[in-house]
């Protein structure tokens, strides 16, 4: 065990004398070893100083490049498109309220007019911002009313979003467009896509009625039973649930 000696401290025999000299050579090793480390970094450093110096620079670079970009160009440019996607979202909504005049109002919506960006244009001039995201979601809706299927499945794909309703209404409607083209199998698959991106009290009984359906023209009344069950037992006030034990009473039989 070593034993803490005091400054001055002299040895009392031979042995005490020994170990001091162990002692004091195994601690000039050490400095001796740390000195020299402390050499070959600094020599490294100052042979690398310019890379060292060009990385970190980099890195500053990066960092005021990405802080720069986000307040100069991508803020002014997000509030640009906002401003853009109010005007054709005005005859989107007219559209849907007008059944009259809706396909002509879509078409407004699509490609603008007076001037004034239409949805394809903010998302061809506006790409990566949040405007030409929704642009995608209501360019698709607008073309699944005008029965440009193709083009709806395109739109809708392109639209991402999180929100429970918009994201399950997105698939839903890619799931419709196949439908019309006589895909059932995808048509299902994005129904239960739809399905599985939330449940809530508008989409979820939404989109389990027209999987039921699609699952019993395919012939399999046990996958339609499922769907028409759950909206039974947790959508029944939903539009959906009227008149579903009808549909349970087709897929059980």
């Amino acid at each position: 065990m070593a034993t803490y000696k005091k400054r001055g401290f002299k040895p009392k025999n031979k042995v005490e004398e020994a170990q001091l000299q162990e002692e004091n050579s195994t601690t000039a090793e050490v400095f001796n070893t740390l000195d020299e480390s402390a050499s070959k970094t600094e020599a490294w450093v100052s042979k690398n100083q310019n890379y060292i110096l060009g990385f970190i620079g980099a890195i500053a670079l990066g960092v005021l490049g990405y802080l720069g970009y986000s307040e100069f160009i991508q803020k002014p440019k997000e509030a640009s498109a906002a401003n853009e996607l109010f005007y054709p979202q005005q005859y989107f909504d007219q559209a849907l309220a007008d059944e009259t005049q809706k396909d002509s109002l879509f078409t407004l919506a699509l490609n603008g007019a007076e001037g004034k960006y239409g949805f394809l244009d903010i998302i061809e001039e506006y790409k990566g911002t949040k405007a030409a995201n929704l642009a995608h979601y209501s360019a698709g809706m607008a073309y699944l009313n005008l029965q440009q299927y193709e083009n709806a499945i395109s739109h809708l794909e392109g639209f991402s979003s999180d929100d429970a309703i918009l994201g399950a209404m997105a698939k839903g409607g890619i799931g419709d467009a196949f439908a019309q083209l006589n895909q059932a199998d995808e048509a299902l698959e994005y129904y239960e896509r739809a399905i599985a991106h939330s449940t809530n009290e508008y989409s979820t009984p939404r989109f389990l009625y027209k999987a039921g359906v699609v699952s019993l023209n395919l012939g399999n009344k046990a996958k339609a039973l499922e769907y028409f069950t759950r909206i039974q037992d947790e959508f029944k006030s939903s539009q959906q649930g009227t008149g579903i034990d009808v549909m349970i009473g087709l897929a059980q039989n």
